[in-house]
């Protein structure tokens, strides 16, 4: 039994009838050229085999009773293959709008929390002869780093490699009483303050480094100094040496809202999503001319894309909107891989501006400066923080915000989530020699929030994911034309020559 962390549980307290906690990815497969080849035996077959070293798999939930501590995960005692996996076909003709749509409805339904968070969909009946897969796995149970190693540990990059033999089994366990998890509970609570002191002083140091102010330090020292008798001692040390209080000027502060866009309101349970891929050695090539970096090019690809999608709704705010990038900070050392390390930047994007080399300098601009205030402050420390939040607390004030549509009421604090995710450099097959042709993110909305855009890089593809909500962005194929034809407006300005035609609505299958 291991308890989840508080980053972990987070996307839990924030479902609603309307927002959900789990991610997503549609891989695109290659069918062999094997007549008896069945997409869904084979993926059937690749899980049942690896689920000894699958754990996000294996695992369910169990809530602490009065939600007075965070939930833990065990191995579920009732766990069943043929109930997370699943065999399913779009309707004719199969081309990517069905597609799209289909994975538009199965990401708009809730998980079932009385079994392991995950489900999987083999799709067949695409128009191209490829079949794709569908994988709903909740964000409490990894992120997109352990996402991208799960998939390694799935797919071969050999097309002839025999089927993998599993290491070790797994064992299922008895789910634990509420006496049990009340015990648990009661040694967790005596614990917390000492936890809480030790992050308030990392923090209110990192404060110090952020604004330049004395102030914080001084107090971090002086409770340092300040605790009398032997526990304050042991806290003491805990606590650290003193910092020194000498700064230079403070940075210029971030902005703490955004302007508003008919994206940012309170979201409905319906989505929408789109996609396409990009050559990777086109962007590549870009970033060469310009002197950037493929982030570069991913923001302001998007930050033109949504300067263009505005104008034509006759709604581009007069300010620059405001992106959060989701920013990994695992180091590598993690005793548990399979938990979320994640935390984010919130740059500027330069929709005002309509030059796109200038365009691309102020995103470059805004980057580094987003990094630089995330350099200053600790972000584990902020992370960990949220291990001390009263879940109880955390869940009323997701239903009271969801109740009151506060979305409609505030300033969002970012108007939209912009992920750029490094995948595989190496062509990946399913057992049976399918292999990988595309892996499309496809990501969550929350109220306030309700479009994503998510980048994955495979091989030497760019595959973009958009994720809408329904009624706020009816069109969001229009914006996925923007995108990628933002990508041709920037290698023109670059004086690039693009080594594939943009992917149009014709080519994509799209009607």
């Amino acid at each position: 039994m291991k308890q989840l962390s508080g980053l972990d549980a987070s996307f839990l307290y924030m479902e609603t009838g309307r927002s959900f906690g789990h991610v997503n990815g549609l891989s695109i497969f290659e069918r062999p050229d094997d007549p008896d080849f069945s997409p869904y035996l084979a993926y059937r077959g690749l899980l049942e085999r690896h689920l000894p070293m699958l754990e996000p798999f294996r695992r369910r939930l169990v809530e602490v009773p009065l939600a007075l501590d965070h939930p833990y995960w065990v191995n579920d005692p009732d766990f069943d293959l043929d109930f997370h996996v699943r065999h399913i076909a779009v309707p004719a003709p199969g081309t990517a709008l069905e597609l799209a749509e289909l994975v538009a409805r199965l990401i708009g339904r809730p998980m079932d929390r009385s079994r392991p968070l995950w489900e999987v969909y083999v799709i067949e009946g695409l128009d191209s002869g490829d079949f794709a897969v569908l994988s709903k796995i909740h964000h409490a149970t990894i992120d997109g780093a352990a996402g991208a190693a799960l998939t390694a540990m799935l797919l071969d990059p050999d097309p002839d490699a025999p089927p993998r033999v599993p290491l070790g089994e797994w064992t299922p366990e008895r789910l634990p009483s509420n006496a049990e998890l009340l015990g648990r509970t009661a040694v967790e609570l005596a614990r917390r303050p000492v936890k809480a002191l030790r992050l308030q002083v990392r923090l209110l140091r990192g404060l110090g480094r952020v604004t330049r102010n004395q102030g914080f330090d001084a107090l971090a020292n002086q409770i340092r100094r300040g605790l009398p008798g032997p526990a304050g001692r042991v806290v003491s040390r805990a606590l650290g040496a003193e910092v020194p209080t000498d700064h230079d000027e403070p940075p210029a502060a971030p902005r703490i809202t955004a302007p508003r866009t008919p994206f940012n309101a309170t979201i409905t349970p319906h989505r929408r999503f789109a996609y396409r891929s990009a050559s990777l050695t086109d962007v590549k090539a870009i970033k060469n001319a310009v002197g950037a970096t493929i982030n570069d090019i991913v923001m302001a690809v998007c930050a033109g894309a949504l300067r263009g999608y505005l104008e034509l709704h006759d709604a581009l705010p007069e300010e620059n909107l405001r992106a959060m990038v989701p920013v990994s900070i695992r180091t590598g050392d993690e005793d548990d891989p399979w938990t979320n390390r994640v935390s984010a930047v919130f740059p500027d994007l330069p929709t005002t501006v309509e030059d796109p080399l200038l365009r691309l300098q102020e995103v470059h601009q805004a980057m580094a400066s987003a990094k630089e205030q995330f350099d200053l402050l600790p972000a584990d420390v902020l992370v960990d923080l949220s291990q001390l939040a009263p879940p109880a607390l955390a869940i009323r004030a997701s239903r009271v915000a969801a109740r009151t549509r506060l979305a409609d009421r505030t300033s969002p604090p970012f108007n939209l989530v912009i992920s750029n995710v490094p995948g595989p450099r190496q062509p990946l097959y399913l057992t049976g020699g399918a292999r990988l042709k595309h892996y499309y993110p496809v990501s969550t909305i929350i109220d306030g929030q309700g479009l994503n855009i998510t980048v994955q890089s495979y091989v030497d593809r760019l595959d973009f994911g958009l994720v809408a909500c329904r009624e706020l962005v009816p069109d969001l194929w229009t914006l996925m034309d923007l995108v990628m034809g933002e990508i041709a407006v920037l290698a023109a300005a670059a004086g690039v020559e693009l080594s594939e035609p943009i992917e149009t609505d014709e080519t994509a299958g799209v009607p």
